[in-house]
């Protein structure tokens, strides 16, 4: 059986919506941020030496950190075709460059401004760099939503999941715009009935907390 190490306040929440969504049989292991420092737990260093959430255990002795990583493995060994596009697909290049961009492209504004932020660097030119970054991440992910329902067209995959905390995480540092497409389609991916499982046993993930 799979096991999920969570961290409340962490993206391994993506993790916990992905399993549920593919509705796999698993165990979630919780654990907590200090209320002072807000890291997590040393327990999570003894799991895996970046002591940072998610990781994951699956049978075999593999213990993996890095949400990227955990998806395609978890869509490639227990996933089934669920939640992705065939190799065949034509879309199969914007799938894989959505899964990335979530992890690196994406998020590495938002933690630019989260760190200039921290240490009283608001508005400095890295910061002012960041907000452009970010605004154009936002306008693409505009541009990959369309009129289609999800960001591959008609067909929900995990790139939805993924690429889900780049707007919620704009708007907790202030910098989300006018994007009312993306309003649109949160609407739409927050319904699901996935979604609202992974919150009832992962917790609600606070935006404003730490990324």
């Amino acid at each position: 059986m799979l096991t999920l190490h969570h961290l409340n306040n962490s993206r391994s929440q993506k993790i916990v919506w992905l399993l549920e969504e593919l509705e796999l049989d698993y165990r979630l292991e919780c654990y907590q941020r200090d209320p002072e420092t807000l890291l997590g737990p040393p327990e999570l260093k003894r799991l895996h030496t970046l002591g940072k959430a998610p990781v994951l255990e699956d049978e075999g002795g593999v213990v993996l950190g890095e949400s990227g990583a955990i998806v395609d493995y978890v869509l490639d060994r227990h996933g089934g075709g669920r939640l992705s596009i065939d190799p065949a697909d034509p879309r199969r290049a914007r799938f894989l460059e959505c899964l990335y961009l979530a992890v690196s492209g994406g998020m590495n504004p938002i933690m630019i401004k989260v760190y200039c932020s921290a240490f009283g660097l608001k508005e400095c030119a890295m910061d002012q760099a960041a907000s452009a970054e970010l605004a154009k991440v936002l306008c693409y992910i505009e541009e990959l939503l369309g009129s289609g329902e999800y960001l591959l067209g008609e067909d929900f995959t995990v790139a939805d999941i993924q690429m889900s905390f780049i707007p919620e995480l704009a708007t907790a540092i202030g910098c989300a715009g006018e994007h009312p497409v993306i309003r649109h389609w949160q609407q739409r991916i927050y319904a699901r009935p996935g979604f609202h499982r992974a919150i009832a046993r992962g917790g609600q993930y606070d935006f404003a907390a730490p990324v």
